[in-house]
């Protein structure tokens, strides 16, 4: 491995990637103790004989590559390495590493701060005492806000695994992947097999408010027609009502009552085409057996799922789902790169180390001729209109907001398929 890191002793608090194994290793060091304790193992292994005369002095012991600390770009990242959220903060910064190992790019001195131990505020600080020229992270939207008024101070870039897009801008830039975009992606594709009739169920909160103003603007822009747009709560007992007012059930029936006259016979059809259920897959099966009672059975109509569908893959054993479509990042890439990090740390990557591994391959490759070593990561590098490329697919920044090249989708018994491709380039 090519790659040269900072050799100075490093805070208890802050990993960092070395020479030696390319590794991130949390925890302490190990201390004078168990030192003794390894080199009293090594003794009690060794066979216990005269030692032979030395005749021929050792051959030197090789020094490693000193680097002087203003030729070195310091990346930090920061992530919660304890806690609830330390499976997704170790990938993260394991990942960031595996990045860094697989450029083999020399300079880069790589430091983990734990979001959880020291609170995003204070991994902040440590951070950029230690000279940080970039910050990858941190995880949360909320521990993102807390580090980016530090961060503008020193004139430090943030790349944020965030998927919050209301706290990008300045220097602070969002990694994580974005509803409106999957909305917008699987609208089009449903728009492009001619629907023009379209509802969505939405959860309440936040993310329910920005997905139905991305729903009701891909619509638009594809002259088409909301037809129906019903929040929901969390509940299982919020389903069937919310599942009654969607297929606007009561007044299709009094339409067929008034009509019974004429020989009408049951409520007239559902008057949508493809149906946005901007929740979780599982919530979506929830959902097909009450929308059924009330006029939309599987089949009848598309159903459009959101990104959170990549993440799980036990959708297509059900019979509700099948057929349904969603718009993600492509995984192809991702599954290479997490036979990759098994291999090198063990266990399976969360699905979102890849947005610290593409951050990783991005200061990488402008490392050297479009950042000098010792100083700030340059924000201008950004601004790129073509982009970058990794382990997501392509992908470029707008507004400090990740815009990415995205695939749908189809829930299949056989698993996910592609069936409209993610674009090679903007």
């Amino acid at each position: 491995m090519n790659a040269v890191w900072a050799s100075d002793e490093p805070r208890a608090s802050a990993a960092e990637t070395t020479a030696a194994g390319g590794s991130a290793h949390w925890g302490r060091r190990a201390t004078g103790v168990s030192l003794a304790l390894c080199l009293a193992a090594l003794a009690a292994c060794a066979p216990r004989q005269k030692a032979p005369i030395v005749v021929a002095p050792p051959p030197p012991v090789e020094k490693p590559v000193e680097v002087k600390p203003e030729d070195v770009h310091r990346i930090a990242i920061l992530a919660p390495l304890t806690g609830a959220n330390a499976p997704v903060g170790i990938s993260l910064a394991n990942a960031a590493t595996l990045a860094l190992v697989d450029t083999g790019k020399q300079g880069i001195r790589l430091s983990s701060y734990d979001t959880a131990a020291l609170g995003a505020a204070g991994a902040a600080k440590r951070a950029l005492d230690d000279g940080a020229q970039l910050i990858l992270g941190p995880l949360l939207a909320g521990d993102a806000a807390a580090v980016k008024a530090a961060a503008d101070a020193r004139g430090i870039t943030m790349l944020s695994f965030s998927n919050d897009a209301g706290i990008a801008g300045g220097r602070l830039y969002v990694l994580g992947f974005q509803p409106a975009q999957s909305v917008g992606r699987v609208v089009d594709y449903a728009s492009s097999r001619g629907m023009k009739r379209f509802a969505a169920l939405v959860p309440d909160g936040i993310y329910g408010q920005r997905t139905s103003v991305a729903f009701t603007r891909a619509v638009a822009a594809n002259n088409g027609q909301v037809v129906a747009l019903t929040n929901f709560a969390r509940t299982p007992a919020a389903l069937a009502p919310a599942a009654r007012r969607v297929t606007n059930h009561d007044n299709r029936v009094k339409q067929a009552s008034a009509a019974s006259a004429d020989g009408t016979v049951g409520p007239a059809p559902i008057a949508f085409e493809a149906l946005l259920l901007a929740d979780s897959g599982a919530i979506g099966a929830a959902f097909a057996p009450h929308l059924a009672k009330f006029g939309a059975p599987t089949g009848s109509y598309l159903m459009m799922g959101t990104e959170l569908w990549s993440t799980e893959p036990a959708l297509s054993r059900s019979a509700a789902l099948q057929g349904a479509v969603f718009a993600a990042v492509p995984d192809q890439r991702f599954r290479s790169m997490a036979a990759r990090y098994r291999a090198r740390f063990g266990g399976t990557p969360s699905r979102l180390a890849s947005l610290s591994y593409d951050a990783m391959l991005l200061a990488a490759s402008v490392a050297g001729e479009q950042w000098r070593p010792g100083q700030p990561f340059p924000q201008a590098v950004l601004a790129d209109p073509q982009g970058f490329a990794g382990v997501d697919g392509i992908f470029r920044f707008r507004g400090n907001i990740a815009e990415r090249g995205l695939e749908v989708q189809q829930v299949t018994p056989g698993g996910f398929t592609t069936v409209s491709p993610a674009p090679k380039a903007f």
